[in-house]
């Protein structure tokens, strides 16, 4: 039974805007008005959860990001939870804000998983971003970047560059996925994955399996009472309604 293919992990990268401004330096005020070119989203990279390889999608020569924006929705559309760094603020306001300027239709809301907020409430690192958490696992890190990849893309469609920016974004899919497996014994379940697969809804959220050890009671300020339970096969742990005959 196959119950990890409808997990997304996905990252983007974004032009700046071109814009015509007299003055530079620190606390500037540049206004809207300044813009001559819209930002608009580079490239798009993503995987479903085990998959083999990291999938990727560019603007196209033109620098419009509409085609591929068009292909990434009936991505994320069949996926059960979609998993970021910054997702919900960054990644997803981005790509909303740009469908919603080609009118591509989106679901107006999407089951996710943003490790970034679940490195700020449940952990104490350092620091918060993927690439220090990633190497603080020892699971890898963010590839090097600089300021001219942006600018040769931008200004002078360099595909070279373009390509380098793509496998920067893959690199940071993949170990977004890493992070996310790193933590995951530590996300309570917001889909029940079991369920897909034509499984009870008393059996384990993430895989669907009925093997399950119990690991005590919560007492709920409800008044009602739940199982904690940890799943023999995935190892997570639940909680749910008790059940008979497991140990």
């Amino acid at each position: 039974m196959r119950t990890h293919r409808k997990r997304l992990f996905f990252d983007i990268e974004v032009a700046p805007n071109i814009g015509l401004f007299w003055d530079a330096g620190y606390k500037k005020n540049i206004s809207p008005e300044s813009i001559i070119k819209e930002r608009a989203i580079i490239c798009i990279c993503y995987k479903f959860e085990d998959d083999e390889e990291v999938q990727w999608l560019t603007w196209d020569k033109r620098q419009n990001d509409k085609a591929m924006l068009i292909d990434f929705i009936k991505v994320a559309n069949t996926a059960d939870e979609i998993v970021g760094h910054n997702g919900d603020k960054f990644d997803l306001a981005w790509i909303r804000t740009r469908c919603l300027f080609h009118g591509i239709p989106m679901f107006p809301k999407y089951v996710t998983v943003d490790t970034l907020k679940i490195s700020r409430s449940m952990f104490k690192f350092n620091s918060n971003k993927l690439d220090y958490i990633a190497k603080f696992l020892n699971i890898g890190g963010k590839s090097h970047t600089e300021y001219s990849m942006w600018s040769d893309i931008l200004l002078d469609n360099d595909r070279k560059q373009l390509d380098r920016m793509v496998d920067y974004c893959i690199n940071d899919v993949a170990i977004l996925e890493a992070v996310y497996k790193a933590m995951s014994n530590h996300i309570p379940p917001k889909t029940h994955f079991g369920m897909r697969f034509g499984g009870s809804k008393d059996n384990c959220p993430e895989c669907g399996s009925d093997s399950l050890l119990k690991d005590g009671l919560t007492y709920l300020v409800s008044g009602s009472v739940k199982q904690r339970y940890q799943c023999k096969t995935c190892h997570k742990y639940f909680t749910a309604n008790e059940k008979k005959n497991k140990n």
